[in-house]
This record gives C-alpha cells, sequence and structure tokens, in this order.
C-alpha cells in the first residue's frame, strides 16, 4: 500500500516541479488544496454509492493492495450478497478513495519536510513548519478515523467525524495557500477603516462556526440516511413541525439504523435529525449571505464575497433538488462539494479580513504616529 501511495504520488509531485511557479514550495500547498477538495466529493460519492464498506478490511482489500489482487473474495462475497456492500464497482471506488487520501498524505510529509529543511537553512517565515507539522499530525488523525469509519461498519458518529475532518483538513490547507500567497504579494490596504475590518472579520467567523455546525448537521444526515426523510419542501410530511423523535435521532454513540438499546431506528427519528439540518441551514445562509454582503464593497474581498454568493444559491438548489428528485446521486454529490466549496470560501474570506484588518490597523497607526523627520548624521 505504502508503494502503491508514492507511485500516485509522483504524479501530482511531477506537476509540481515541472511547473512554471518560481515558488515550488506554494504550488505544492495548492496542489494538496485541490486534492483535498476532490479527496471530500469522491469520499461524498463513495458514500452515497454505498460503497464505503466495497473493501471490508484496512488499509488493503482482503489483505492486497488492490482489487486486481483481491478479485476472487471480491467475486465470492458478491456471489453470496448481489446487492451487498461489496462488489467489484465498490471495491474499487473505495479503495480509490484511500489511494487519494493516501496521495495527500504523502504530499502533506513532503511539505513538512521541506518547510523543516528550508526553515533550518534560511529562517524564512514562508518555510515556518508549525503549521504544516500541525497538517500531518492532523492527517494521521485523519487516518485513523478512516480506519475506524470501515472497521466499526460505518457507525454514524464515527462517519460524521471522519468528514468534519477532512473539511477541517481543506481548511487548513487553505489558511496555509492564503498565508503563503500573501506572504510573496505586495502589501495593499482596502478602503476601509480598522474597526469596518474588524466587523467583517467577526462576522465571516461567526458565519464559519455556523457552517461548521450545519456541516456536521449534513454529515450526520447523510451517514443515516435521512436524506429523503422529509420528501415535501418547504413543510416536512405536509407540517410545519412534523412527528419527530430527537432522542433516538441525535444519541450518537449508536450503531447505523439501530438506536442505543439496539432496536431499528424509528422514522420520526430519521424525520428529526433532516428537519433540523434543512432549517439550520436557513441561519447559515443569512449570516454567511449577510458577511458576503458585507464584504462585497471592499475590492480586496469583492471576488469571494461573490463567490459565496454564488455557492450559497447553489447549494440552497442542490439541496432542494434532492428532495423533489428522490436524492439523485449526481446532485447529492454535488451538494455535498457545495457544502466543501463553502468551507474553502469562507475560510478565504475569514483569512483575507484578518489579513487585510492586520494591515489597516499597521496603517492606522503608523497615520497617528508620523516617523520623525530628524535625521541622524
Amino acid at each position: 500500500m505504502a508503494i502503491t501511495a508514492l507511485m500516485i504520488a509522483l504524479l501530482p509531485a511531477t506537476i509540481v516541479w515541472t511547473s512554471s511557479d518560481a515558488n515550488k514550495y506554494r504550488k505544492l500547498v495548492w496542489v494538496s488544496v485541490f486534492l483535498t477538495f476532490d479527496l471530500i466529493v469522491f469520499g461524498a460519492f463513495t458514500r452515497l454509492t454505498d460503497s464505503g464498506l466495497g473493501c471490508p478490511d484496512w488499509p488493503g482489500c482482503y489483505g492486497a493492495a488492490n482489487p486486481f489482487l483481491a478479485h476472487a473474495q471480491i467475486v465470492a462475497a458478491e456471489a453470496l450478497m448481489p446487492t451487498g456492500p461489496v462488489t467489484v464497482v465498490k471495491a474499487w471506488i473505495e479503495m480509490i478513495h484511500r489511494y487519494l487520501a493516501m496521495t495527500i498524505g504523502v504530499l502533506i510529509v513532503a511539505m513538512m519536510a521541506q518547510s523543516w529543511y528550508q526553515w533550518r537553512k534560511t529562517r524564512r517565515a514562508e518555510y515556518a513548519p508549525w503549521m504544516p507539522t500541525a497538517l500531518f499530525f492532523f492527517v494521521c488523525l485523519q487516518g485513523a478515523f478512516g480506519a475506524w469509519t470501515v472497521t466499526l461498519k460505518l457507525q454514524p458518529v464515527i462517519v460524521t467525524i471522519h468528514l468534519l475532518l477532512g473539511l477541517g483538513l481543506l481548511s487548513m490547507l487553505v489558511w496555509y495557500g492564503g498565508r503563503q500567497n500573501h506572504l510573496h504579494a505586495p502589501r495593499t490596504v482596502v478602503s476601509a477603516s480598522p474597526p469596518a475590518m474588524r466587523n467583517i472579520r467577526i462576522l465571516a467567523g461567526v458565519a464559519a462556526a455556523l457552517l461548521l455546525v450545519q456541516l456536521a448537521l449534513g454529515g450526520w444526515t447523510s451517514t443515516n440516511y435521512a436524506t429523503l426523510a422529509c420528501t415535501d419542501f418547504p413543510l416536512c410530511g405536509g407540517k410545519v413541525i412534523p412527528d419527530m423523535d430527537f432522542e433516538h435521532g441525535f444519541t450518537l454513540w449508536r450503531e447505523l439504523g439501530k438506536t442505543a438499546a439496539g432496536h431499528y431506528l424509528p422514522f420520526s427519528a430519521l424525520t428529526a435529525i433532516h428537519w433540523v439540518h434543512r432549517n439550520f441551514g436557513i441561519i447559515v445562509a443569512l449570516v454567511a449571505g449577510y458577511a458576503a454582503w458585507r464584504a462585497w464593497g471592499h475590492d480586496v474581498l469583492h471576488k469571494t464575497a461573490r463567490n459565496i454568493a454564488l455557492a450559497l444559491a447553489a447549494q440552497i438548489v442542490t439541496g432542494v433538488a434532492t428532495i423533489y428528485l428522490s436524492f439523485p446521486l449526481t446532485i447529492a454529490v454535488l451538494h455535498n462539494a457545495g457544502a466543501a466549496l463553502l468551507v474553502l470560501l469562507l475560510t478565504m474570506l475569514n483569512y483575507k479580513a484578518k489579513y487585510q484588518y492586520d494591515i489597516a490597523k499597521k496603517a492606522a497607526s503608523g497615520a497617528a504616529h508620523p516617523p520623525s523627520s530628524t535625521v541622524r548624521h
């Protein structure tokens, strides 16, 4: 498996080192961002096609490095249960997901090694190794939850945490990529006072915190297969407040489809999960939309704010479409991709607002305390 990961990682590594970008380290960071976004989207595809147990062991597939070598075992399992979790197609989907995850791990190890090497040589800020090292431990934690996802048979709380950690990894990489960009860009000050930029920072931070809660609710909805618990909109089962079982719906430590006592999960519990996710999404859309509107008028933040507004609109459309079109796979994957895109964009907005606030504050401080005109001879 390790050899496979290294061989696959050669492709993005080659793209980095043969690119025309003079700063190969920054290129490595942004290639990692791109692949992490892809991993999250493909992870959604893996989950939505019920391929999470396509290979029922970890890290290999029936102890082999790829489904080719485990073909006999996979075919035997599929023959015993044709509609079960193990099929040739599902095995390949699951293993491609693992290969992509391992590739990102290899790139983060390369990033950490390069940062420590260059930091010891140059002490330049762009190579400060603290974030790459944190990314390394974070991706190891993510890998552990990936293993538990399989060994604990898709237990909802484990799968949801696995999803959240993936989105957290994306956010950390985007923040680090933004820092790399600004370390090599000329400093510019936005036409805003420090208090105005501070307010945007607060709004962006609140929007990100609310999005985190919504992502957890969305992951809980998906991992409990509660997407179609409400098949109408804006009502749910023809009611504003339908019959709901919050106790069983939001009991975290339990098997998939079961209550904590081991009984089948009642439909009213699925309704509660779906209803909370749907309605909390309205709050997130309003707060994130307001943050984007406040940032819209500033040149440095305008593009990011516009993209947040577009992503929110698309996310609402795909969310409603999954209900009315009875959960088509493509739209469901797009809805998950939209969530990852919002994480990326809100992270960028938070970083840019912080960066511009720091510059504006320094500029205001410099204007209030101009340098002395005394000339030393």
